[in-house]
């Protein structure tokens, strides 16, 4: 068994790893690369679906974006665009595997966050413990928590080799007992190598609260608001969607989402015990300007009707402030709110904090102090924290951890003396 990290084996995002034996190839994950915060007031390059992608964007992979030697499947851990974001300039023969849930998050990012798709007829879809046989390669996705919805890790057998990589993942969420199952389904034969992301590894990452922690301190924020509070969070965010809409209702708000948000909450809710939204379930719905200007041209009528008997209005909104959690985000400011702040507003950004250096959010920052407003960062990594990075890798205790999805691999080698670093592109055998 051969195992190449095309990218990731010093950055955070981008990933993509291959692995392969004489008579089979996959690729796991096709990710764009994350913006480097230092990067972030310079243009970025323009993706589009059937032109040339950008140089620097797509590592070079022999057959995978172009003609070249066959890659059988590509397996997909998630849906983020640093894991998936380069799937639709693939080439046209490859099946991509992906969970249902992952699906779904592709679909809704492909509709209202130009994001990638992937088209239907090339999906095949798998399930968690159901392994899939490549050539002589053996593929078991297990379930992880993370910071969307559905995502796996994966198992890759061959023979006697037995490889895991682990996506993104994290022990703090509210699905804490999937690692433990993963630790107990893989760590018997001893794995062969743990291809370990490692963000918290990189830079001055603190720990934060759990998931359930960050939920009680937002209930904390809504319940001392006096006017309207705007979360501003990823609606792909599963999880974070439900800490909100739990804090709302809990203070007796209603939680209103735009179309996108009450879109996703429609998707999963069929797979888990999440409300879809409904004013029986306090969920209401704001079509926002941009939804509004754009639905018609984008063939989106079926969704517009969706939400129309949970639709809320601006002025229902304004008229009582202090009763609604509303999902939110820069644009809407100047979009849907005429550049003027509701009075006593509070903004609950729920990002990574390193995101703030970006100039949107020093405009917003300053036109929320102008009305007197309230920025209050309330946020937890969906990424595993460095001391819990240590406790899986000894858990599973694996032949040799391979870093990815890290700024510092050799951070492994202060806690593991079998870290093997790669280089991105250079073949490792097993």
């Amino acid at each position: 068994m051969q195992l190449i990290i095309h990218r990731g084996s010093k950055q955070i995002g981008g990933s993509c790893v291959e692995i392969s034996t004489p008579s089979a190839r996959i690729i796991i994950d096709v990710g764009l690369p994350l913006d480097d915060v230092t990067e972030a007031q310079k243009p970025k390059p323009r993706l589009e679906r059937g032109k040339p992608i950008p140089e620097g964007l797509a590592p070079v992979v022999d057959g995978l974006f172009a003609a070249g030697r066959k890659v059988d499947a590509i397996f997909l851990s998630h849906a983020h665009a640093d894991h998936s974001g380069l799937l639709s300039h693939t080439h046209p023969d490859i099946p991509v595997f992906m969970t249902k849930g992952t699906s779904k998050m592709l679909l809704a990012g492909s509709i209202f966050a130009a994001q990638c798709g992937v088209p239907r007829e090339h999906q095949r879809l798998m399930e968690p413990r159901k392994p899939i046989v490549i050539g002589d390669l053996t593929i078991t996705p297990y379930s992880v928590d993370h910071s969307t919805f559905d995502c796996v890790a994966l198992l890759v057998e061959s023979g006697l080799k037995r490889v895991l990589y682990s996506g993104d993942l994290r022990l703090h969420g509210r699905k804490s007992g999937m690692a433990r199952e993963l630790i107990r389904a893989v760590k018997s034969p001893q794995l062969d190598a743990l291809i370990m992301e490692g963000t918290h590894f990189s830079g001055h990452r603190e720990r934060g609260p759990t998931e359930k922690e960050l939920e009680a301190e937002i209930a904390g924020h809504v319940k001392t608001a006096e006017g309207l509070v705007c979360a501003i969070f990823s609606p792909m965010h599963v999880d974070r969607l439900v800490s909100f809409y739990k804090a709302a209702r809990k203070q007796g708000r209603t939680f209103v989402v735009d179309p996108y948000g009450a879109f996703v909450l429609h998707l999963v809710s069929s797979q888990c015990k999440i409300p879809a939204p409904g004013k029986a379930a306090g969920i209401r719905v704001f079509y926002n300007d941009h939804f509004e200007r754009t639905w018609e041209r984008k063939n989106l009528g079926k969704i517009h009707r969706l939400f129309t008997a949970s639709r809320i209005t601006k002025e229902e909104i304004l008229h009582s402030p202090k009763n609604h959690v509303m999902l939110f985000r820069p644009s809407m400011l100047r979009l849907d709110f005429d550049g003027v702040f509701p009075p006593l507003v509070k903004c609950l950004y729920s990002y990574w904090h390193g995101y703030l250096v970006r100039k949107e959010w020093s405009e917003f920052k300053a036109q929320l102090a102008a009305a007197r407003g309230q920025f209050v960062e309330c946020h937890t990594s969906g990424h595993i924290f460095a001391e819990d990075i240590v406790k899986f890798v000894n858990e599973v205790n694996p032949k040799c951890v391979v870093p990815i999805h890290t700024t510092s691999p050799s951070s492994f080698g202060k806690h593991f003396t079998n870290t093997h670093p790669l280089r991105d592109g250079i073949p490792f055998s097993l």
